[in-house]
């Protein structure tokens, strides 16, 4: 196994929902020169105050480790998983994309939209803002395709995951 081979690796985090946490998981990563890819957090119990942070970083196997461990003995957090390492996982990233143009453009614009299975969230008559859910590199291909139809701005919320079976968090 190459130890020096830069690997991408999806990790889940469960907190505290307080004032700060996100503050010290991103001072983490910052204050150590490691990349965040992607990241998003909501509450995931209402009840225990709890929110689950999933984030996309890159590195070598024994940064990775570091990172596992750093996050790990962070205090408002009470797990950390390694959805890339556990197994089989499921990952979707919402977009909306904007996209300008008439004639032929905007014809293909619709088609390809139907071909990825976005949806048309408004439409006027020079432009569409349309609603995309799928994998990163689904998402990107849709990006990148709509760039040359007239695309005006993108908006993504990063990836979401999960690992696959009955076993939970």
């Amino acid at each position: 196994m190459d130890e020096s081979k830069i690997e991408k690796h999806t990790i889940a985090v469960l907190v505290d929902n307080e004032p700060g946490v996100l503050a010290r998981v991103i001072g983490l990563f910052s204050g150590r020169g490691y990349n965040i890819e992607s990241l998003t957090v909501a509450e995931v119990n209402n009840a225990d105050h709890v929110s689950r942070i999933t984030l996309v970083t890159s590195g070598t196997r024994m940064i990775i480790e570091q990172i596992k461990a750093q996050l790990s003995r962070l205090v408002p957090v009470h797990r950390v998983h390694d959805l890339t390492d556990e197994g089989p996982s499921v990952e979707r990233e919402l977009a909306l994309v904007k996209v300008a143009g008439t004639g032929e453009k905007r014809i293909e614009a619709l088609r390809l939209a139907d071909i990825f299975k976005a949806t048309v969230l408004d439409a006027t008559l020079t432009s569409f803002v349309f609603e995309l859910t799928g994998t990163t590199e689904q998402v990107d291909d849709f990006v990148g395709l709509m760039a040359q139809l007239g695309l005006v701005e993108a908006s993504r919320t990063g990836v979401v995951a999960m690992s696959k079976g009955a076993s939970g968090f």
